[in-house]
């Protein structure tokens, strides 16, 4: 499992890169890379970020 960066900005960068490169939807990342798709819907709400998913990104 890949480690995902704390820092929110990052965290957002990381997450945006990997929906452009690497799959088709939140759902997708989220269960491959085990993550929590509420708790990363909500730490980068925090940061002020929204995910889209016509567009399959945050912003």
């Amino acid at each position: 499992m890949e480690t995902l960066p704390k820092d929110p900005i990052m965290l957002f960068s990381v997450i945006n890169t990997y929906l452009r490169d690497r799959y088709d939807s939140l759902d997708a990342l989220c269960e491959d890379l085990a993550v929590d798709k509420s708790e990363l819907i909500k730490t980068l709400k925090l940061a002020g970020f929204e995910y889209n998913q016509a567009l399959n990104k945050f912003w």
